[in-house]
């Protein structure tokens, strides 16, 4: 699970995220709203150890993260960025084998075990007979799933994902999200996803991790649909506004 302890995270002046107390369970789909620009990907990239600039602790699994060590952070928690994916002449076996490179052996050798594990990954997310294509001649919605193959590949009990709907169309993304489920009831995972598709987070997720005025909560999907709280995290001014959200309600 990811526990967070008095965390705060901004820039300059601005708190994005300010003295909150939050825990994303395992096992559970979670996904992660709010505004543009409220602080989702800054969020996800120190959780992943990439961004250090925060107060507070996260604590990974039952450790704190700014007591870890790169190698300790790879066999903990893998992170699907937003970026798309396009590798011209690699084998998407070969992009998936990346995710083993935090237990392959001093000259990056991949063994037996290491090829198993990562047919078994393709295989989780209905890609193996893909193995041998390039992610080049692919669809997006196909590379998507490559991109999670390595994530499975990387044998974390923590996957985070920023945005993986972006670039998909809206069959694709309504698969995509529940593949995500599947593989955190199924294979015990915490996963957690930033996303916009607000219909799809509250038909799909367990949980959705929100942020507004600079607090982060988490609660069920349940909850979150019966208490109003889209209206009162994406409150405009603009007369009408709020009304588009009542429609993608499930």
């Amino acid at each position: 699970m990811i526990e967070l302890s008095n965390f705060s995270i901004g820039y300059e002046e601005r708190n994005l995220i300010y003295k909150t107390n939050t825990t994303i369970e395992k096992c559970k789909l979670t996904a992660l709203i709010g505004r543009n620009g409220s602080g989702k990907s800054t969020l996800l990239r120190a959780i992943a150890g990439l961004n250090k600039n925060y107060s507070g602790e996260i604590r990974l699994s039952g450790k704190s993260v700014k007591n870890m060590n790169v190698s300790q952070i790879a066999k903990t928690i893998s992170f699907v960025t937003t970026e798309r994916t396009r590798i011209p002449n690699m084998r998407c076996k070969d992009v998936v084998a990346a995710g083993r490179a935090p237990y392959t052996n001093w000259i990056g050798k991949i063994q037996d075990a290491d090829r198993d594990i990562v047919m078994q990954s393709l295989a989780k997310v209905g890609m193996e007979s893909y193995a041998e294509r390039t992610m080049d001649k692919m669809s997006d919605g196909e590379c998507q799933r490559i991109m999670v193959a390595r994530a499975l590949a990387q044998s974390t009990p923590i996957i985070l994902l920023d945005e993986p709907t972006s670039f998909l169309d809206m069959p694709n993304r309504y698969e995509l999200c529940s593949l995500l489920l599947q593989l955190a009831h199924d294979e015990e995972k915490c996963i957690l996803f930033s996303t916009h598709e607000l219909d799809i987070a509250l038909s799909v997720a367990d949980y959705i991790a929100f942020i507004d005025s600079a607090q982060l909560s988490c609660i069920s999907t349940d909850e979150f649909k019966h208490n109003n709280y889209i209206e009162k995290i994406f409150h405009s001014k603009h007369k009408g506004c709020n009304t588009m959200f009542k429609f993608i309600i499930p």
